[in-house]
């Protein structure tokens, strides 16, 4: 018998913020978002900030047991907390997705 598991994921998501926006401002519209992303999916977030260049920020999302759902739910809270209005011009969300190497 074989049996298959679904892999438990580790995201990372980088981006510029906006020169010209309060990082404050920034700070607690991610942490909102993280915070209803977190009571809808279980998983708790964490933010950073890069250590040589306070405009990039990282969240990171560990323990995900189910992409594809919880990717949907970060879509839509993304969106609903208009996180696209804290990036620097011409910056995304990059998204790097890592799984542990058994």
């Amino acid at each position: 018998l074989v049996m298959t598991s679904t892999p438990v994921l580790s995201l990372y998501i980088y981006y510029r913020l906006r020169v010209d926006l309060d990082a404050d401002i920034a700070h607690a519209s991610v942490r909102a978002m993280q915070a209803t992303l977190e009571q809808a999916t279980g998983i708790a977030g964490r933010l950073l900030q890069r250590a040589d260049d306070a405009s990039t920020w990282m969240e990171i999302y560990e323990g995900v047991p189910e992409g594809s759902a919880f990717m949907h739910a970060l879509e839509r809270e993304t969106a609903a907390h208009q996180l696209a209005d804290v990036l620097a011009s011409g910056s995304v969300r990059h998204l790097e997705c890592f799984m542990e190497k058994r």
